[in-house]
């Protein structure tokens, strides 16, 4: 079973979700960590690409998009297609839980502060609950 974190953010919209998304990769990748970043689409996953490159100045997190050849970067960017191959973190920036999680040892579910996101979170959270994972909530 996976541990999976909740990290509740105080600011709301998608733009909270991403920037926090980015500083947590960050974080994995000083720690030597691998990771993948789940998005809901290939737009979004191309926004988070960009915004990887920007989201603090002096930052840098190497990544690349999923696509159709032997991962190289420590830090993967994807919608669902193509094969997610093994990672040390799995942060899920989608609406639902994705059918790779079950892959991953750690999650991470990013929840911004407006109701709509909130409402979802909480569907992934009975979920992962139901499935027997360990949660933590963190307010941030």
């Amino acid at each position: 079973m996976a541990r999976v974190d909740f990290y509740v953010l105080r600011q709301e919209g998608p733009q909270s979700r991403n920037t926090f998304a980015c500083r947590l990769a960050e974080k994995a990748y000083r720690l030597h960590n691998t990771v993948h970043i789940h998005t809901v689409s290939r737009d979004e996953a191309e926004r988070i690409n960009e915004l990887l490159w920007t989201f603090r100045d002096g930052s840098f997190v190497p990544h690349e998009l999923l696509g159709g050849g032997r991962r190289l970067a420590p830090i993967i960017i994807g919608s669902g297609e193509g094969t997610v191959q093994p990672c040390d973190l799995l942060i899920n920036l989608s609406d639902s839980i994705p059918v790779i999680a079950e892959t991953f040892p750690r999650v991470a579910e990013i929840v911004s502060s407006d109701e709509t996101s909130k409402q979802e979170s909480r569907r992934r959270f009975a979920a992962y609950r139901e499935k027997g994972h360990t949660l933590e909530t963190h307010d941030v």
